[in-house]
């Protein structure tokens, strides 16, 4: 059986600090609504997400509502631009980091529907990055040979990043906020997807403008 251990995940992970939060409360307080019911959710959905097999996502998508700052990254860029990108890079924009792997058959669907995304929200204030968890970069780059795209992609070979945003499950997107936060988690992908994903973005940028 697996069991979920937050001290064996890193300091920053979301899952981690996830469970902390939680720690906070009593049972008391848990019972008369300490706790609202996004954060809730998250945990759940993010300790599921941690105790299930690490496979490619094939079942349907499934994507859960959560509001908690990302991990910060830096990593290198291989493909659509030079050098290295951080989460701190990011600030000011809405993002979209998408986990993906050569070996992942919906990543053959979602990073051409995700490239059209880059179209639909080229005046805004949005950004979509790609991350490979491929431990071999030249694999990485043969699938984008074949399915290409223009948006920075990045490669975690030693999967510290992957970890530390929990991911456990091929593709998984998270949306961020100008500020850094993760407002969704979206896990596999099938036809369609971009829709809700596309409609979750120009909410979330209704909300910078509202900010603003």
């Amino acid at each position: 059986m697996n069991r979920f251990r937050s001290d064996k995940l890193p300091s920053h992970s979301i899952v981690a600090r996830a469970s902390r939060v939680l720690c906070l409360f009593t049972p008391t307080q848990l019972g008369k609504g300490m706790l609202n019911s996004t954060l809730m959710l998250m945990l759940g959905t993010l300790l599921s997400l941690t105790i299930s097999p690490v496979v490619a996502a094939d079942n349907p998508a499934a994507t859960a509502s959560i509001t908690i700052q990302a991990p910060p990254f830096d990593l290198p860029v291989i493909a659509n631009g030079e050098g290295r990108i951080s989460l701190a890079d990011l600030k000011g924009k809405v993002v979209y980091i998408d986990f993906w792997a050569s070996w992942c058959g919906p990543c053959r669907i979602s990073l051409p529907a995700l490239d059209q995304l880059t179209q639909t929200f080229s005046s805004e204030d949005f950004a979509i990055i790609a991350v490979s968890v491929d431990v071999v970069e030249e694999d990485a780059l043969d699938f984008l040979l074949r399915y290409p795209v223009s948006y920075p992609v990045l490669i975690d070979t030693e999967g510290n990043v992957a970890k530390a945003f929990a991911v456990n499950g091929m593709p998984s997107g998270y949306l961020l906020d100008a500020a850094g936060s993760v407002h969704e988690v979206h896990v596999g992908f099938k036809r369609g997807d971009e829709v809700t994903i596309e409609a979750s973005i120009r909410a979330l940028l209704a909300q910078s403008e509202t900010r603003e």
